[in-house]
């Protein structure tokens, strides 16, 4: 629960009840006595009517008039390919080997003799509950996003966040699936941040956050290498962390010890180890075939 966009939603509504709605909201999450409740709702209006509407042109958001949610963004629909576009433009050229303006799984850059790949994945949101899997399933779709460019991986980076009521367990079940997996074909986790959402102003136990992954190769597999003539080999679906969540909200519990495989960073890393001439590799999300 998001208390200071709640708290300026009211505020731009000019609700005259919008502090006891938020005490109400904190006695009802947070289990705390009434008057420290009402103390904790007053110190987040106080900061919201702060921030409401702050002078400046740095402050300045020239919005579009669409929602995330409206727009289907993280959803791998029509909207979201079309933002991915959008952040490329904003990013602008870069000179890089590959770069966002492509589209695809990973970027490149040139370092010395070899291509430096770089890559991040969000885990799914649906699995802030099951900690362990979103680091398991975020963990592979990071590894398998530098494999298909056609490079080793060699490291691991991570950004966790969870909300201020949160265990911090889940922190470490999360940590424990990416490196599950970072041991089991042998990529270390180096690195990381961890951190609250939104501070003390969002409530509740929701996770979220990101694994990445760092990668080297001697020549690379973009998409944009496809050429007439190639043969196209398609591989077998191994259920990744949108099968895992679909499962588990379907009641089909068992589904979802299928999708704990790595059978894919194993299929793709014999194929770079044998050194054969693929043109591209890539996967069906947004940033692979789609794009």
């Amino acid at each position: 629960m998001d208390l200071e966009g709640y708290a300026k939603l009211g505020l731009r509504r000019k609700d005259p009840d919008i502090g006891r709605k938020l005490a109400d909201l904190i006695v009802e999450i947070k289990g705390i006595p009434r008057d420290r409740a009402e103390s904790l709702a007053g110190a987040v209006l106080q900061e919201a009517r702060a921030t409401l509407n702050p002078r400046g042109d740095v402050f300045e958001l020239h919005g579009s008039g669409v929602s995330m949610g409206e727009f289907g963004v993280g959803s791998r629909g029509l909207g979201d390919f079309y933002m991915h576009t959008k952040i490329a433009e904003v990013i602008g050229r870069t000179g890089a080997v590959v770069d966002s303006s492509e589209l695809d799984d990973s970027g490149v850059v040139r370092a010395g003799d070899r291509y430096l790949v770089v890559t991040v994945d969000g885990m799914h949101s649906r699995l802030s509950d099951y900690p362990f899997l979103a680091g398991f399933h975020v963990t592979r779709a990071a590894l398998r996003d530098i494999l298909v460019m056609g490079a080793k991986p060699v490291a691991l980076f991570s950004d966790v966040h969870l909300a201020d009521d949160g265990d911090v367990a889940k922190v470490l079940d999360h940590i424990a699936g990416i490196a599950t997996v970072g041991e089991l074909v042998n990529v270390p986790l180096i690195t990381g941040s961890t951190l609250r959402i939104g501070g003390d102003m969002v409530i509740g136990d929701r996770l979220t956050g990101c694994v990445g992954a760092v990668g080297i190769a001697e020549r690379i597999t973009p998409r944009k290498d496809a050429s007439p003539g190639d043969v196209i080999i398609m591989t077998e679906g191994a259920g990744g962390g949108t099968i895992c969540a679909a499962a588990l909200y379907y009641g089909m519990h068992d589904v979802v010890e299928e999708t704990l495989n790595i059978k894919f960073l194993e299929a793709a890393g014999a194929l770079i180890d044998e050194s054969l001439e693929i043109h591209a590799m890539t996967d069906v999300t947004n940033g692979g075939i789609r794009g």
